[in-house]
């Protein structure tokens, strides 16, 4: 059997799509399990189990609904048994039916009943993982019991126990730290934990906003900035060495969490029950929890307009989670 995989779009949904692609594994043994995967993503699914073959797709090169089809029908030549649409998205539908795949399986969206040839009701209320793994749960009848968010690297022979990494940035505005609560942040950790090394991360766009959080601060020697110096992988491989990880909710934290590596997650929009790292082991997630507008989902806080449930997370927790992971002064 051949089955392809059409994974999700955001860094932290193809992390917690493992669990998908593993219980895929488990439910058709023997099956070769090819995946398509945003090109700026790729190099995440060679850390993916159990995966045959990567398509990297280019929205770029595939623009629009047609660019979606010829991807598609570039892959008719495979003859898929099954085609697996995580996405929910039109143009992934799309892409399903110029494939030529005999089962072509999703959520019901409006129009996918014409591209899909099985579709079936999102859950409502649940983790994202369990929303993926229930599509497959509905499509063959069958229960998945344990499940599990992971990456597969060769881990390092040594952790480094003196190297925390810390990610302010988001995508979204509402899920960033403050410019201010950050600084604030970054002089407490560095004074409380003399013996320790912050290590920013983030893209290269992100890399200002570092350099801003940077600027002016005390044991100026003990931070570094790393945004936009590392690949996807390299990141990994620098997670899995690290004594710990402190991130606002964004894919890093997704990327932590699925390697082991002990995650502090400070969560403002967005609602952890349901978008959390998914593997409860070493987590922690904090949030200030007392405004009446927690959680939302909006990218930009439009009540306060800095959100202020980011500003208002105790620092003092922040303090006592890596408490468990690193001597204090």
């Amino acid at each position: 059997m051949k089955i392809l995989i059409r994974l999700p779009n955001w860094l932290g949904d193809v992390v917690m799509s493992t669990a998908f692609v593993e219980a895929v594994k488990q439910i058709f043994p023997g099956a070769r399990v090819d995946v398509v995967i945003k090109k700026e993503l790729s190099n995440i699914a060679t850390l993916i189990s159990g995966v045959d073959t990567i398509h990297p797709f280019s929205k770029q090169e595939y623009k629009g609904l047609r660019g979606a089809y010829r991807f598609g029908k570039k892959l008719r030549a495979e003859k898929y048994d099954l085609f697996f649409n995580l996405p929910a998205s039109l143009s992934s539908a799309v892409m399903a039916r110029a494939t030529g795949a005999k089962k072509r399986i999703g959520f019901a969206k409006e129009g996918s009943f014409i591209l899909l040839t099985n579709t079936y009701k999102k859950p409502l209320n649940e983790h994202r993982v369990d929303e993926y793994i229930s599509l497959l749960e509905q499509f063959t009848g069958n229960a998945i019991g344990e499940r599990q968010v992971k990456l597969v690297i060769n881990q390092p022979d040594q952790i480094n126990k003196k190297r925390v990494l810390v990610n302010f940035n988001s995508e979204a505005d509402s899920r960033r730290m403050p410019l201010a609560k950050a600084k604030t942040i970054l002089n407490l950790l560095t004074n409380t934990f003399t013996g320790t090394t912050f290590t920013f991360i983030g893209s290269p766009k992100e890399s200002v906003f570092i350099d801003q959080v940077i600027e002016g601060e005390e044991n100026r020697d003990r931070i570094e900035n790393l945004a936009g110096k590392t690949d996807l992988v390299s990141l990994v491989k620098l997670m899995a060495a690290s004594v710990a990880v402190l991130t606002t909710d964004s894919g890093p934290a997704h990327l932590a969490n699925s390697l082991g590596t002990p995650t502090i997650v400070l969560f403002g929009a967005g609602n952890e029950h349901n978008t959390a790292p998914y593997n409860t082991q070493k987590l922690t997630v904090l949030r200030y929890g007392k405004l009446d507008c927690e959680p939302c989902v909006k990218n930009t806080c439009t009540l306060y307009g800095v959100p202020k449930c980011m500003q208002l997370i105790d620092e003092l927790q922040i303090i006592d989670s890596l408490s468990l992971y690193l001597p204090h002064a």
